[in-house]
This record gives structure tokens, sequence and C-alpha cells, in this order.
């Protein structure tokens, strides 16, 4: 008896997701628990694992294919790895009439879909993949190799600009890619969205920074870096203006009394937005080996729903890719976000008369003027700059 490989739940308002990946071919044995299929949805990646240990005998639905929870992705029957091919079948006998038809061979999923697209008879391939099977690639050689023709090549055709179809490469976009296009087009379209700009000398953070970043280290494992401290200015500053840390829901203004504070990530697959929870109540400590935790959750693609939901204000550092100055976009229904960018040394004229180069960060705020007048936006950002100018103020909460 068979055993089905279902979609698991997702997670809330998530119903449906793409097949991104198979880990095992039909005829592998498989083990309980162990990953089976990896499945893509428009706001994490998820690998199911198997239900049962044995033998996979069928991959229902390919790479590729979009599916909905509770859809039957696969087949696991009983046996192990031995049972992964049938004994050969012995030789007719010369008495026969006509021998039998050789069986055609065995083709991946992959690789039928691009044979449908390219038109090539997989009868006709001899396949490498295990136990003879035909793989994409036999069937990627196959489709490049010259057919034969009857008459003499034609003479190449004269030097020119080659069809901008030859220098394309299409890629269909993932679930992910296209849940951020359209979060960020929602954000558009239905914020009345404007961005503030300031700028912050660096100065007394570096050297806090450096004073104390070894010793930092050695006591919470954790290395001292600037996030810390922009989360803890950004509290701040969301405490003295509530307004930064509300939505609109439906008529309503809902202000939030929590500061669960989002960190833009950027991963392989695209932006994602995990969030620290309850980020006031953490330590410099906490919020660093929170933010390091998330990123590679990030990276390594384990996110799940409870890490992306939720948030009430996010920060994003565009400086760690180079970037001097832009303008965030707001990560919807959250009414701000924070963006950072490259520290640079520029010449400052101090109170004295006197000019210095210091180590200076553009900041800007994005955020929805349906819910935050001006004034509340300069004063937010005006509390940041102050906090990271003058670190102090924030063990002091002044």
């Amino acid at each position: 008896m068979s055993t089905e490989i279902k979609v698991p739940t997702l997670g809330e308002s998530v119903s449906e997701a793409t097949i991104a990946k198979w880990f095992k071919n039909p005829g592998d044995a498989v083990k309980l628990d162990e990953p089976l299929v990896e499945l893509e949805t428009d706001k994490v990646t998820v690998e199911v694992p198997s239900p049962a240990a044995g033998t996979l005998t069928e991959i229902i639905a390919a790479v590729g294919t979009t599916v909905e929870v509770g859809a039957v992705l696969g087949l696991i029957g009983a046996g192990g790895a031995a049972s992964k091919a049938a004994p050969a079948a012995a030789p007719a006998p010369a008495s026969k009439a006509a021998p039998a038809a050789a069986a055609a061979p065995a083709v991946m999923p992959s690789a039928k879909k691009i044979a449908a697209d390219t038109g090539v008879d997989t009868a006709a391939i001899a396949g490498t993949g295990k136990d003879g099977r035909v793989t994409k690639g036999d069937v990627l050689a196959a489709a490049s190799a010259p057919a034969p023709a009857a008459a003499a090549p034609k003479p190449a055709a004269p030097s020119g600009p080659r069809a901008k179809a030859e220098l394309e490469e299409r890629v269909k976009m993932t679930r992910l890619r296209k849940r951020i296009a359209e979060r960020l087009k929602e954000a558009q379209n239905t914020a009345a969205m404007l961005t503030t700009f300031n700028e912050v000398d660096m100065t007394a953070l570096f050297d806090l920074r450096n004073q104390y970043k070894d010793q930092f280290e050695k006591r919470h494992g954790t290395k001292l870096g600037f996030m810390s401290f922009f989360v803890k200015a950004c509290i701040a500053g969301l405490k003295d203006w509530p307004a930064v840390n509300a939505e609109i829901d439906g008529e309503d203004l809902v202000y939030k009394k929590y500061y669960d504070i989002g960190v833009a990530v950027g991963t392989p697959q695209g932006l994602v937005v995990p969030v620290l929870r309850a980020a006031d109540q953490l330590s410099f400590a906490g919020v660093e080996q929170g933010i390091a935790a998330l990123g590679k959750k990030a990276r390594d693609g384990k996110l799940g729903m409870e890490d992306l939901t939720g948030g009430t204000f996010t920060i994003s550092n565009g400086g760690v890719y180079g970037s001097l100055m832009s303008t965030p976009i707001l990560n919807t229904p959250q009414s701000g976000i924070l963006g950072m960018h490259k520290v640079q040394q520029r010449p400052m004229v101090m109170p004295d008369g006197s000019i210095k180069a210091r180590p200076m960060m553009y900041l800007a705020l994005s955020y929805d003027h349906r819910i935050i007048d001006g004034r509340e936006a300069v004063s937010f950002l005006v509390r940041v700059k102050e906090c990271i100018e003058d670190p102090q103020r924030i063990l002091l909460e002044m």
C-alpha cells in the first residue's frame, strides 16, 4: 500500500505553493522524516519531510507545478533501496516468433517537460541517469545536437547583429519574487508615501563601539554592531511619536504599544523582513543575537511564517551594499521604514567654525502621510539622530 506525500499547512493566508526542488528521484529509498521536496510560497521556503520509510515510487507534482494545501505530491511504497529496480527479465526463448518490444526508457519529470517543449523523442535517447533514466541533460544534449541533413550545410549567414532572443535568458519569476513585487506596488498604490532625510555624525558611536567591542563580544558571544543602536534609537523615537508605530485598519487608526522591529535582509531568493519581537525588552546583546539568528535563518531559507509577520516598524540598511542615499518603500501595512546608508567621511563645519572630516551617514524615513504628519516624521528622525550622535541618551532614556 502506498503512502501519499501531501502539501502541509503553509501558514496563515497561504493556500498554495510552487514545487521548487525534489531531493529524491523515483525508485530512491527514503527514511521517515527525511526531506523529500522543497516548496516555495510567497513568503517562505518549506521542506516537506517523508511521512513514511520506503521507496519513492512516483512523483505526481513536477518541479514548477503550483499546488494547493492538501494536494498529493507523490507516493511512497514499501521497501528500501533493494526495490529500486525489478530484476532483469530472462532472455526470450529462441522459439518465439518475434522478440518482445524493448521497454521505453524511464524519463525524469523535468526531462519530460523539456522534451515536450523542444519536440525531442525521448524513446530515441540512451539515458545516462540512474538505471538508464533519461535526464534533463540528456534531452538538452539531444535538442542541441545537429540534425542529419541530406544536402550540404547552408553557408553561414552574413555577419551582423544576432537575434535578440539569442542574447536573452528567460526565467520564470519565483513566488517570493512575485509577492515582493505585489507588496511593493501595493505600498505605492495605497499609501500616501513621502520620504524625509537627515544626516547623522557617527563619531560618538564609532568611539563607543571601538572602546567596548572586544569586551562585549567576550562577554556576550556576539559582535557589537551598529544595528542594535539604531533599533534602540528607533524605539525611543516610536515611543515619542506613536503615529510612526501605527497602521490603518479600515476606518480605524491602530496605535501599537509594542515594538516588533522588522530588519530587511537580502537573500539569493529576494528581500525578506524577519521580525525581532519585543525589541524594546531586549538588551543590546539580545538585539545583536536576535538579528544575527534571523539573518542566518534567512540566508539558509529556514524562516517560518512566525518570523515574517506582525512587525510594527522596519529598518533597512542599504549601506551594506554601498548605497549613499535611497527612498525605501513601506512594508505595508506599517506606516514607517528607516533607511540606513553608507558611512562616508565628509568635511563638516563644527560649532567653533573649524572644519573636520567626520564619518557621516544619510538617514531616510519613508512614511505614510495619511497617518503621519510632516512634523511627526521629521521629529522622529531628529530623535533617532540625537540618540546615535549621543548614545548615552538611549541608556538614560532622554
